[in-house]
């Protein structure tokens, strides 16, 4: 199951709505802080407008920790903690799962892995009890591990005939290399099929311990009787996953790097993008800011208007950091017409030098301030984006006041920072550009920053 969709568009009214309606969310969003006898740190909300229970507990245990040639090991190891325990067959672990009508789920991510629940009330001991028997003793049984193994390399298989996916792979693999965020968390079909049972249970013990974990309980519970269950279920985790270090500063030769990939395909799907920052960089709600003006603002920003409404290049397009542990990537994505590839490329570096060059207008601001503030109030809409709020929150060392001081960070932002960050992070001259395409048709170039013929 992925929960990782980004909502590009959003009605203004609902923003005005729950920004009237949570005008202090820190005031609202009472979050207790512990540290269980096993050194997991635990975080409490109450809610109580639903008899319901979410939880989530975050492991160091992602994808950035592959090593290489085993690539999607941290995925199949978090899939593979689904099929039960070692007393608990698979197939019995989901009828218990089904018969309190809950939900459970372990999942990797590029930084971390979590297992988590949902569940009514009355029936959330007996889901933890079901998750912390999947966490603490699991089953990995030879003949689990070799299905779940298949189903992942039957994934991939299907995911490498869609161009936007490999266009994404592909990108990610020629920023990277074999640096961390050099491959998606589900690996490959060449290397997930040389994996182990013993790899998966070696990644589990390895990485699947407590000292740097996070919990967190949203819902309709008490926090001390939660702390009091999670010491008693959690008791046999031990220790602290090893530290990774930081991996080498990544920066791109001079030049645009270009590497198109031949398919049947009528409309070309292309990345084109560079090295980006990590969450901890203090620049980051300034390019926020920036980068909602230049492509991540949905129909408000300059790509969507200049390359898909005027120009109509474009089917989509969008632009946006991946901001993680480690510096990640600034992507460009779009999808256009095979024959249009080169133009919309073109208007793509035209419209970063627009932005480094020219200061943005007083509009662009306010409409940028507006959104992202006034949105804001959405991370907090469930019990379960409660939940990943606050697992992030911790993972990323923003503080439990981080609700009270974000909207502080954007309103601070000037034009000045926007074109300032822009001129710093955005490189028009030295890119990477990925095509799936077919080549025959598009015929893809290295692109310059000039505008394309007629285009202004």
């Amino acid at each position: 199951m992925r929960r990782r969709a980004i909502r590009w568009t959003i009605g203004a009214a609902a923003i005005v709505l729950l920004t009237a309606l949570c005008p202090n969310l820190a005031g609202a969003l009472e979050v207790k802080r512990v540290t269980l006898n096993n050194g997991m740190t635990l975080l409490v909300s109450p809610q109580h407008n639903l008899p319901m229970v979410t939880a989530a507990i975050l492991f160091d245990a992602g994808a950035r920790h592959d090593p290489k040639g085993k690539e999607g090991l941290a995925h199949l190891a978090a899939d593979c903690l689904m099929e039960g325990t070692r007393t608990i067959s698979a197939d019995d672990f989901n009828r218990k799962v089904d018969f309190l009508g809950s939900m459970i789920d372990v999942e990797a991510g590029s930084d971390y892995s979590t297992g988590s629940f949902t569940s009514l009330k009355r029936y959330w001991p007996d889901t933890l009890k079901l998750l912390a028997g999947a966490l603490t003793n699991p089953g990995l049984r030879d003949e689990d591990i070799a299905r779940k193994q298949a189903e992942q390399v039957a994934g991939l298989k299907a995911a490498e005939e869609e161009p936007g996916y490999v266009a994404q792979i592909t990108f990610l693999k020629e920023l990277f290399g074999d640096a961390p965020y050099g491959h998606m968390p589900d690996g490959t079909v060449a290397a997930v099929e040389k994996l182990s049972a013993q790899d998966v249970r070696g990644f589990y013990h390895e990485f699947y311990r407590p000292e740097r974990a996070i919990a967190a309980v949203v819902g309709d519970i008490d926090p001390d009787e939660v702390a009091k269950a999670l010491n008693e279920e959690l008791a046999a985790l031990k220790g602290s996953a090893p530290a990774q270090k930081p991996p080498p500063e990544l920066k791109l030769a001079p030049g645009a790097h270009v590497t198109a990939v031949n398919r049947d395909v009528s409309q070309a799907n292309i990345v084109l993008g560079f090295d980006g920052i990590a969450r901890s960089n203090p620049d980051y709600y300034k390019l926020q800011v920036m980068n909602y003006i230049l492509g991540g603002g949905g129909f408000a920003s300059r790509l969507v208007k200049e390359v898909r409404s005027k120009a109509g290049l474009a089917y989509s397009i969008a632009s946006y950091y991946q901001a993680a542990l480690f510096p990640g990537s600034f992507q460009v994505v779009l999808e256009t017409k095979n024959k249009s590839a080169n133009e919309a490329i073109a208007m793509i570096l035209q419209q970063m030098r627009r932005i480094q060059e020219s200061p943005v207008s007083d509009a662009e601001m306010d409409s940028a301030r507006k959104f992202l503030i006034g949105s804001f109030p959405l991370k907090l809409d469930t019990q379960e984006s409660i939940v990943q709020f606050l697992l992030q929150v911790q993972f990323y060392g923003l503080g439990l006041d981080y609700i009270d001081r974000y909207p502080g960070y954007i309103r601070a932002v000037t034009k000045e920072d926007v074109q300032k960050v822009a001129r710093q992070y955005l490189h028009p001259d030295n890119y990477l550009l990925v095509a799936v395409a077919n080549q025959s048709q598009a015929d893809i170039k290295v692109a310059s920053d000039a505008p394309p013929p007629g285009k202004q």
